[in-house]
């Protein structure tokens, strides 16, 4: 006999209300709160336009009338991985950690912080400008990473209504 049958999958959706979950893009979800009305903070660095240009893919561009202002710190670091017998460092792990706060805009106050962080790598064999195009792409991945991570944070947030 099967552990599981169709009786159970029927009561999951009732056990999942029971239990207070709220969907994300429901009305009262956090990702309905946060669509279009978080401002992110203008980026300085080229890793920092490619952050907030994904945030903005995943949480909406807002206006200067955004109820919520997400503030940035974002630190990249470099390590060698693999030494070819010339001593030639061959590849490259791109380590990334952001530190966020979101902040209601209309109250003053932190509504979450956080950080994450996360890493990619990429190949420096090669010519100098495929070397540079990895580094580049190596770059943007992490920056989509980490973005995703923030952005699953902030929609686990209890808001405020």
């Amino acid at each position: 006999m099967s552990l599981y049958n169709r009786r159970s999958l029927l009561a999951l959706p009732l056990a999942l209300a029971a239990c207070g979950f709220t969907p994300v893009y429901g009305t009262d979800g956090a990702g309905a709160q946060l669509r279009g009305q978080v401002l992110v903070q203008e980026p300085s660095t080229q890793a920092g336009y490619l952050l907030t240009r994904h945030l903005e893919t995943r949480l909406g561009r807002s206006g200067s009338s955004a109820r919520y202002a997400l503030d940035l710190a974002i630190d990249t670091s470099e390590e060698g991985l693999a030494i070819n017998a010339a001593g030639d460092i061959t590849r490259f792990n791109l380590i990334g950690r952001v530190d966020y706060a979101l902040r209601d805009t209309t109250a003053g106050t932190v509504v979450t912080s956080g950080k994450v962080q996360n890493f990619t790598a990429y190949s420096a064999i090669g010519t100098t400008v495929a070397s540079l195009a990895a580094e580049r792409d190596a770059v943007e991945r992490l920056m989509v990473i980490l973005g995703d991570q923030i952005t699953t944070r902030l929609y686990a947030t209890d808001l405020p209504k």
